[in-house]
C-alpha cells in the first residue's frame, strides 16, 4: 500500500495585523491548487490571538470581522488565545463565533457554573475522504485572575490535554494539539503526553523554521506573529503500518506575497462596517486636550485623575505613552478614543506599602523607563513616556546626567510614610513585574474587567459635560 501525504497549514498570533491577511489568503489558495492537482489532503488551523482590539476593525465589529476573514481561509478548527479570551467580555466572546464556518476546539474553559461554552468543543474528530481519522484537542493560556473576573473558569491546561488525549487516542490515527500555551509548555507536553503526534503552538511568537522534534517523536510547529509567516507540516502516513512515517515541518515567509484581490475587497468592506460602528459620539469637548510624552500635559493629567477616581484610590498613575494623539475640541467618537488609546489594557488597583511605593516612584521617573520602547504586556504604543501621577508630589533636582533625583515624596500633601499601605490606581501592564519590579510586593492587586483604559477615559470625558 502507498503512503498518504497530508498537509497541515497553521496560523497563529495574527493580532489583527490584517494588512497581512490578503497575503495569507493568496498563499493558501496557491498551495491548495497545487495539492489538489497532486491529489493530496489539506487541513488548516488557527491557534489563537487572531483578534486583537488594537485594530479598529476588530474593535468596531467586536471581533466578528476577524471571524468572517477566518471563514475565508477554510480553517477546520481554531482555538482561542488570551486576546479572544480576556479582552472581550463574556457576552462578546459568547457571540464571537456565531457565524463561524469552522469549529472552535478548547478543553480548558468552563463558565462559573461548570458548563463548557456552547461555541467550543473539548475535542474534534475528522475522517478524511481516504478514511484517515484526525483528532484535534486544544488549550489556551490560563490567565486565571482575568478569566474569573469575566465569569469564566480556566482549567489547568496540562490536566485537560492529558484527559482528552487519553479519551480520543484510540479513536484516531493522528492526534493534533492546538496549543496557545507557549513554546516551553509545548516542549514539556511533547515529553510528557505520549498520545500526541503533532503540536501546533503559539502565544510566545517563536518562529520554528524546521519545527522541533521531541525525544518521543512528537513534532512542534510555531509560526511567529503578525501573519508574517504561515506554518506548514507535510505528513507522510504509512497506510500499511498505520503510523506516521515522517513529518517535514517548516514556516514560509509571506511578507512579499502578492495579496489576494478578493480578500482585499472583503477586508475593505469589513473595515467600512467597523468605521460606521465607531462613529458614535461619546462626548463633545469644549477645549482641546494637548499631549506630551515626556512631561505633563492636560490630556495625561486628566487620564491620571480619571484612573484614580475610577479605582477609588489615593493615587493615580499612568504613563504618558498610553495616549497616542491629542484630542481636538468638538465631538469625540468611539473611533477617536480607540485611535488615541488602542491598548487592550485594563485598570488595576494596588495596595502598596510606603517603602515599596517610594521605590516604585523612583523607578518610574528614571530616564531608562521614560524612554523605553516596548511591545507586549498589552501596550500598543511607541514609548512608555513620563509617568504621570495624581495625588503625588515630589521634591528633587535634575542631575548632570539628566536623571531626576527624588529627595522627598508627598502623598496628597502629606509626607510619604514607609509603613503605611497606600492605594494606587494604575494599569495592569505594570503588575507583571517587568517594568516596575517593586509592584511585585503589592499587598493586593485588584483588576477591573472587561473595562479597558479607554472606557475609563470615556467615563471621565462624559463627566466634563456641562
Amino acid at each position: 500500500m502507498s503512503n498518504v501525504k497530508l498537509h497541515l497549514y497553521h496560523t497563529n498570533d495574527l493580532h489583527s495585523h490584517l494588512e497581512q491577511w490578503p497575503k495569507i489568503m493568496s498563499f493558501l489558495k496557491e498551495r491548495q491548487q497545487i495539492h489538489n492537482q497532486n491529489g493530496e489532503h489539506v487541513i488548516r488551523f488557527d491557534i489563537g490571538d487572531h483578534a486583537d482590539r488594537v485594530h479598529p476593525l476588530t474593535e468596531g465589529t467586536e471581533g466578528q470581522g476577524n471571524v468572517q476573514l477566518m471563514n475565508e481561509a477554510g480553517f477546520l478548527n481554531a482555538t482561542i488565545g488570551n486576546n479572544e479570551g480576556i479582552t472581550f467580555s463574556k457576552a462578546q466572546l459568547d457571540a464571537l463565533y456565531k457565524d463561524a464556518n469552522f469549529q472552535v476546539v478548547l478543553g480548558n474553559l468552563k463558565d462559573k457554573f461548570g458548563e463548557r461554552p456552547h461555541w467550543a468543543k473539548p475535542y474534534d474528530i475528522h475522517t478524511l475522504p481516504n478514511g484517515l481519522k484526525i483528532g484535534v484537542i486544544a488549550a489556551t493560556a490560563p490567565f486565571k485572575a482575568y478569566y474569573e473576573l469575566l465569569d469564566w473558569d480556566v482549567l489547568d491546561p496540562y490536566d485537560t490535554i492529558k484527559e482528552f488525549a487519553e479519551i480520543i487516542r484510540d479513536q484516531v490515527d493522528i492526534l493534533i494539539l492546538l496549543s496557545h500555551l507557549g513554546l516551553e509548555a509545548d516542549k514539556q507536553l511533547a515529553e510528557e503526553v505520549d498520545e500526541l503526534d503533532i503540536i501546533l503552538g503559539s502565544h510566545t511568537h517563536h518562529v520554528l523554521p524546521d519545527g522541533i522534534r521531541s525525544s518521543k517523536g512528537i513534532t512542534i510547529g510555531q509560526a511567529g506573529k503578525f501573519g508574517f509567516y504561515v506554518g506548514h507540516m507535510e505528513i507522510d502516513w504509512k497506510e500499511d503500518e498505520k503510523k506516521i512515517h515522517h513529518v517535514n515541518a517548516k514556516v514560509i515567509d509571506i511578507r512579499n506575497q502578492i495579496p489576494d484581490e478578493e480578500s482585499e475587497r472583503h477586508l475593505h468592506q469589513l473595515k467600512e462596517a467597523a468605521r460606521h460602528q465607531l462613529q458614535e459620539v461619546v462626548t463633545v469637548l469644549e477645549e482641546p486636550l494637548d499631549l506630551e510624552w515626556f512631561k505633563k500635559s492636560s490630556f495625561t493629567s486628566l487620564l491620571s485623575e480619571a484612573i484614580r477616581e475610577w479605582c477609588n484610590t489615593e493615587i493615580g498613575m499612568i504613563n504618558a505613552g498610553l495616549l497616542l494623539e491629542p484630542l481636538n475640541a468638538g465631538p469625540v467618537t468611539k473611533g477617536d478614543l480607540h485611535r488615541v488609546c488602542p491598548h487592550p489594557i485594563n485598570p488595576c488597583k494596588l495596595l502598596l506599602k510606603g517603602e515599596y511605593l517610594k521605590e516604585m516612584i523612583h523607578q518610574a521617573m528614571t530616564k531608562e523607563l521614560v524612554n523605553l520602547e516596548i511591545k507586549g504586556l498589552g501596550f500598543r504604543g511607541k514609548v512608555i513616556g513620563q509617568m504621570i501621577f495624581d495625588g503625588v508630589e515630589t521634591e528633587g533636582r535634575l542631575l548632570e546626567d539628566g536623571e531626576y533625583h527624588v529627595r522627598r515624596i508627598f502623598i496628597n500633601g502629606e509626607p510619604l510614610e514607609q509603613e503605611r499601605i497606600y492605594t494606587v490606581g494604575t494599569v495592569d501592564m505594570f503588575t507583571f513585574g517587568r517594568l516596575l519590579p517593586s509592584v511585585a510586593y503589592a499587598e493586593k492587586k485588584e483588576y477591573f474587567l472587561p473595562e479597558m483604559i479607554r472606557d475609563v477615559l470615556a467615563w471621565k470625558l462624559k463627566t466634563l459635560e456641562r
